[in-house]
């Protein structure tokens, strides 16, 4: 790996010992950004980019395994790490079972944790090109390109906003299956309130016109579950 190493999300309900992970991660090299329960961490993921992430299992508003199963939902390569007090067997079962890549029981030493990540970043290297399959999307006519929020159409390019980008993402990572409303509000707002909700229809609302100038690109509701992007 280069000096620079890689940028992780760390997500761990313990502030204090969120923040010597951290500190320790950091001063080998990485990168790491701390959250502190499941749904900021969600959040987070969906508006960042993350080589890998560290996950503490017991956390309120969304624990580590269910937050790994939304990750593996939009993002099948990204390295997990599990963090546990819970050393039973059962639950390593759980934890793999939900995405998990590796599986550390508390206490850890930090140089052992640092020593697995750089392991299973090296078995993870040389996967650019999939990262960028998940950046840009060929979507009949149009070019989607999140990273600089750009969706290009042969008679115009249109600027979206960040919150546009991220859904219009998701739909595309779920292009031809049935994406939930639950999964898109708490990925882009962290929360699935009534109100943003409504917001959320009011985002693919727009999204729909901004595809108009080719019927083949479509964003159909699917009654009390959520929405499909179909390409024809």
């Amino acid at each position: 790996m280069s000096d620079t190493k890689a940028n992780i999300l760390l997500v761990e309900d313990d502030q204090n010992l969120g923040f010597v992970i951290q500190d320790a991660l950091k001063r080998k090299g990485y990168a790491v950004h701390l959250c502190r329960d499941g749904k900021e961490g969600l959040k987070y993921f969906n508006e960042h980019s993350y080589d890998l992430c560290v996950l503490d299992v017991m956390m309120p508003h969304k624990d580590g395994f269910s937050l790994a199963e939304d990750i593996r939902s939009v993002n099948e390569q990204v390295p997990i790490v599990f963090l546990t007090a819970k050393s039973q067997t059962e639950d390593r079962i759980t934890g793999f079972k939900a995405g998990g890549d590796d599986y550390l029981t508390k206490p850890f030493s930090h140089e052992e944790l640092a020593l697995r990540i750089d392991a299973i970043l090296r078995r993870t290297q040389g996967k650019g090109d999939d990262k960028r399959k998940r950046d840009v999307f060929e979507l009949g006519d149009y070019t989607f390109d999140q990273r600089d929020l750009n969706l290009k159409h042969p008679t115009e390019d249109r600027k979206l906003t960040r919150k546009e980008a991220d859904v219009l993402r998701l739909l595309c990572l779920h292009q031809d299956q049935v994406l939930p409303r639950e999964l898109v509000l708490n990925m882009v707002w962290g929360d699935d309130t009534y109100f943003l909700g409504r917001s959320l229809d009011v985002f693919i609302s727009r999204l729909r016109k901004y595809l108009k100038h080719d019927p083949r690109v479509q964003i159909v509701n699917v009654h009390g579950v959520g929405f499909k992007l179909q390409v024809g």
